[in-house]
């Protein structure tokens, strides 16, 4: 399982010309080569800007991660076509002000953290992988007293959801708070369980 936090950035967050994706798949290898780590069980999450580096993983390593769950994180509509299927799940606030749930540029304490692109509503992210893993286009929807879940129905054991935490802003759902000025985490939904579970259910 990699992780990334909010200070690693991709897409329009941060222009570099660091080859990120290329690192990452050096580490795995690498990983997969030196230690007793299952190569069908590779997962990826991030928070915020590594949320969207956790989409790009997913978009340029298919063939390495058996799933992916970005949290907090957007997309913006110009991203390649994955260049396989990949089970992704997919974390966001609804009270969330940085990434806003229904798209728009950045708020709250990040108006500066990318390039003023756009960002695509949160729904966008699930119809996203739901296109590149040949799901169903209308998704289901489930309501519970902590979020409401979309889940398109999809083929083989490609699942797409998306849970929009209802008393959730710019934090880990069941976390600690990033800094004393970051969001308080609800505790209604614990985003580390769901994680786990939906990758528990995902091989390569």
């Amino acid at each position: 399982l990699l992780t990334w936090n909010a200070g690693h950035c991709c897409g329009h967050a941060m222009q570099t010309r660091v080859d990120d994706v290329g690192y990452i798949r050096a580490l795995v290898d690498r990983l997969v080569m030196d230690y007793p780590v299952d190569s069908k069980r590779i997962y990826a999450t991030g928070l915020s800007n590594g949320g969207m580096m956790t989409h790009r993983l997913g978009i340029e390593l298919s063939d390495r991660f058996a799933a992916i769950a970005p949290v907090i994180a957007t997309l913006f509509g110009d991203e390649a076509r994955p260049k396989g299927p990949v089970p992704a799940l997919m974390i966001n606030g609804l009270l969330d002000k940085s990434v806003p749930p229904d798209g728009g540029p950045p708020g709250g304490r990040f108006t500066g953290a990318w390039d003023g692109t756009p960002a695509k509503p949160a729904l966008d992210q699930a119809a996203f992988w739901a296109r590149a893993n040949g799901c169903v286009a209308a998704p289901d929807k489930a309501e519970t007293a902590a979020a409401v879940v979309w889940r398109h129905r999809c083929e083989g054991s490609f699942a797409v959801t998306l849970y929009l935490v209802k008393n959730s802003g710019h934090a880990w759902p069941g976390g600690k708070a990033g800094t004393a000025r970051g969001d308080t985490p609800t505790t209604a939904l614990n985003a580390t369980d769901v994680i786990w579970e939906f990758f528990k259910a995902h091989t390569r």
